[in-house]
């Protein structure tokens, strides 16, 4: 899994939709895998507002000015202090977590089946399991923009994002809003939380 992110996917809006939608999946995947580099902060600081009236416009524009008011090594304290440390987190990125209780559980086990099916895997590089939101923003930034259209389709979008992002994302959104030191993470779990909504609403429309 990367998590490169391009100057696009700090603006949720776009002339290409689909391309819009993935650049802000891969937003997402690189904020919760790990706090943004002084770069991103910046771009972010600089990003144009959401457009007037749009779904997204209070808590996008949230996060930038979040993203002005603080600087990195405050971020950075900030993900520390929520999703790391030595054992329990204070706020878990797993879905298992959410959806049975406990890690390593059920629901881990199913989506690795619907990404072998999809013939999809993790990195082992990476440590994290695959049930990790950013890992899951990251299979669905591939479903929207990767290359085979036998995965990369709204089919595979709607049946993914249903089964293993929709079930539990408000939860964990709630949970990081809700806590006494998020600051910069509670404006970019607003936004996610918005922008999941507006995915579900759309897949929805699909019939």
């Amino acid at each position: 899994m990367t998590h490169t992110v391009s100057p696009a996917a700090i603006a949720p809006a776009g002339s290409d939709e689909d391309a819009a939608r993935a650049d802000v999946y891969g937003l997402l995947a690189h904020l919760f895998y790990a706090p943004p580099a002084p770069g991103l902060l910046a771009q972010l600081r600089d990003a144009p507002a959401a457009a007037p009236g749009s779904m997204l416009e209070a808590s996008w524009n949230a996060l930038s000015a979040c993203a002005r008011d603080l600087g990195a090594p405050a971020v950075q304290a900030e993900h520390e202090a929520l999703f790391g440390g030595v054992g329990k987190p204070e706020i878990y990125l797993f879905g298992s977590h959410y959806l049975a209780g406990f890690l390593n559980e059920k629901p881990l086990v199913r989506l690795r089946d619907d990404l072998a099916a999809l013939g999809l895997a993790r990195d082992p590089a990476v440590p994290e399991t695959e049930d990790h939101i950013a890992c899951l923003c990251e299979v669905m930034r591939t479903l929207i923009a990767g290359p085979d259209a036998a995965v990369a389709n709204l089919a595979s979008q709607r049946e993914f994002f249903a089964a293993h992002i929709q079930p539990w994302a408000d939860d964990l959104c709630a949970a990081i809003v809700a806590h006494p030191r998020a600051r910069f993470y509670a404006c970019a779990a607003g936004f996610a939380r918005d922008f999941f909504s507006v995915e579900a609403q759309g897949f929805d429309m699909l019939g």
